[in-house]
């Protein structure tokens, strides 16, 4: 039975009715209350984060009477002072582990911005047989614990004459970084048009000028968030430092290696150096995460 169409459908209250400022003060009170509990969880997360970081940063700058007292208190309840710094770093083999973690971080840094950048623009720009096999086997050697290329290598750097060498870690720490510098770089140029390379290549200049001038400005971000990235992985990392080193050791190491006979103050000074590159980190290069999160996503 063929149902016919009332020729005067209901009116729409109008805006200024008792229903519908009744519906639009629910709607704003859901939407406060939503707003409301994103501030707690994000207050609670960020709690849960920076007072452990406190804590140690209040450590590491007081007396070292202070840290060996107990109950033990946060600045400006204690005394400020640099007496445990100076402490940690006149400490047997400090200032050497920390040369060494810089040396080893910066050629961790060099070598896996100059390898990641060629082979993610490969991935990025050219089609060819086996590439989401080849991005799948780069990530998939994050998958390996540390353990599994610690022990083969130490054996082969020990059989190649080059066991307990800055290069030697710094290799290791390299082939740590690269998959994720890879991904990370490649993403960054795949965000970029190649129609912008090929206007360059109309004008006049060769591909690889079109890639100097055109492309690497406006990857910079990207570039520089992936060499810190591995800088911080290399400063951080310990156990492949701790196996493939024993005169060399990097500052984790020797902070690690040292735990077990080492007095509150080593350890709390310690840490505080290990957390300072990764906060230098977050704080310096949360912009150009920003910038390039948004190119990847456009």
């Amino acid at each position: 039975m063929k149902q016919t169409q009332d020729p005067h459908p209901p009116a729409l209250a109008p805006l200024d009715s008792p229903e519908v400022v009744q519906s639009h003060k629910q709607m704003r009170r859901k939407a406060k209350r939503g707003r409301l509990l994103t501030y707690i969880v994000a207050v609670v997360i960020a709690v849960w984060i920076l007072v452990p970081v406190f804590f140690v940063f209040s450590m590491a700058f007081t007396t070292v009477e202070t840290v060996r007292g107990y109950p033990k208190n946060f600045l400006p309840f204690i005394p400020f002072s640099t007496d445990t710094m100076r402490f940690f770093l006149e400490s047997d083999g400090v200032l050497r582990g920390l040369w060494n973690s810089f040396v080893v971080a910066a050629i961790t840094l060099i070598l896996s911005t100059l390898l990641s950048i060629p082979a993610g623009y490969g991935i990025a720009r050219y089609i060819f047989r086996g590439r989401d096999l080849f991005r799948l086997s780069v990530l998939a050697v994050r998958a390996f614990p540390i353990v599994v290329l610690s022990i083969p290598l130490a054996v082969l750097f020990l059989r190649a004459g080059v066991f307990d060498s800055l290069w030697s870690l710094a290799l290791m720490h390299t082939a740590l970084a690269l998959p994720t510098s890879i991904l990370v770089v490649s993403s960054v140029f795949a965000s970029v048009p190649y129609e912008l390379e090929e206007a360059g290549m109309v004008f006049g200049a060769t591909p690889f000028q079109s890639f100097r001038h055109i492309v690497v400005p406006l990857v910079l971000p990207g570039i520089a968030a992936s060499g810190l990235f591995a800088f911080v992985l290399s400063w951080n990392e310990v156990f492949a430092a701790s196996v493939l080193t024993l005169d060399n050791r990097t500052l984790p190491a020797l902070v690690f290696t040292s735990l077990s006979n080492s007095p509150d103050a080593y350890k709390f000074a310690g840490g505080f150096f290990l957390m300072i590159p990764s906060i230098v980190f977050m704080f310096f290069i949360r912009r150009y995460l920003f910038n390039m999160w948004g190119q990847v996503t456009k």
